[in-house]
């Protein structure tokens, strides 16, 4: 009985030694998209082609005029007759910034597991993924009326740091709380302003409940100099109402709900289409890249299909 309640805790609240578990997949699965470093976001570095000495060499092209000569490729020119140069490929510090939700709106789960957990567990994926890169690690925990800022550093306490936040975060989500998501928007991008300068990437894990105006300004903001990833957690319930009887509580209360018209059902559901790709849409316009995660399925196979037909 014992081990059936903490299953099912773990399905609503967040441990850090669960957490902790999600090192493993980060070892063992490539969230990359090719064969170069550079196109993949969770590939800790990124790679920038020099004409000159690098760390790395990636090609032999032809040699134009202010090309190093000592660069110069002799055997591809010899072969082809015309003079060729070498390109190398140099490693840059990627530092990585998680921004985590844990507002009540994260609290929602009609399945499987709450938004808040896979958040939870996104972050712990990628932190761990980044950490084997050698890169710093920061984020922000963010409760709807506070916020917690942990600086990126290149140190594994940090991350643990980073992820106890989360999980104290995760564990008042639903105590009785009243914020303005609007008024606080500001603070908080700030706050991520004055430690997100430049080469960062960013990662934004959220169920974007409120799509507005301010929010897409703030984004375009942060992806004038870095590049910006949006993970949408989202729960099956919220994309189309269920055919049959279904009971929503919460620690108090409970009602039930059975929608029988169809109309409705149809209506809130391309609603809910729309709103995500006009959101999307507009993100495009500032080269921001949004994918969108379950509370169903098993958030390892998830991320391998995401990112197996991922475009940077």
């Amino acid at each position: 009985m014992k081990s059936k309640k903490s299953n099912k805790d773990s399905k609503i609240f967040l441990t850090l030694e669960n957490l902790l578990k999600f090192e493993w997949f980060s070892s063992v699965v490539n969230l990359g998209t090719g064969k170069k470093k550079s196109n993949s976001v969770l590939s800790g570095r990124y790679a920038s082609r020099l004409r000159g000495r690098g760390l790395d060499f990636e090609e032999a092209r032809p040699y134009v005029i202010g090309d190093d000569i000592r660069n110069i490729d002799w055997n591809v020119t010899a072969k082809t007759g015309k003079t060729h140069t070498k390109v190398f490929t140099e490693e840059k510090e990627k530092p990585a910034f998680i921004f985590v939700d844990q507002s009540p709106t994260m609290g929602f789960g009609s399945q499987n597991k709450t938004k808040a957990v896979i958040a939870g567990e996104l972050a712990s994926i990628i932190a761990h993924k980044i950490k084997k890169k050698g890169d710093r690690i920061g984020g922000m925990v963010f409760t709807g009326d506070n916020y917690d800022l942990v600086t990126p550093k290149r140190d594994s306490r940090n991350i643990i740091y980073f992820l106890q936040k989360i999980v104290d975060a995760n564990r008042s989500i639903y105590n009785p709380k009243t914020f303005d998501f609007e008024k606080s928007l500001p603070e908080v991008i700030a706050k991520i302003n004055n430690v997100v300068t430049h080469d960062f990437v960013v990662f934004i894990i959220s169920d974007f409940h409120r799509y507005n105006k301010a929010v897409l300004q703030y984004l375009s903001q942060l992806a004038l100099h870095n590049d910006v990833v949006l993970i949408k957690v989202y729960d099956p319930l919220e994309e189309r109402l269920p055919s049959e009887k279904l009971v929503v509580s919460n620690k108090t209360y409970q009602i039930n709900l059975n929608v029988k018209n169809r109309q409705l059902k149809e209506k809130l559901k391309a609603s809910y289409e729309d709103n995500y790709k006009r959101f999307k849409s507009e993100l495009e316009k500032y080269k921001i890249n949004i994918f969108k995660v379950n509370t169903i399925d098993p958030i390892q196979e998830q991320l391998i299909e995401v990112f197996s037909n991922y475009k940077q």
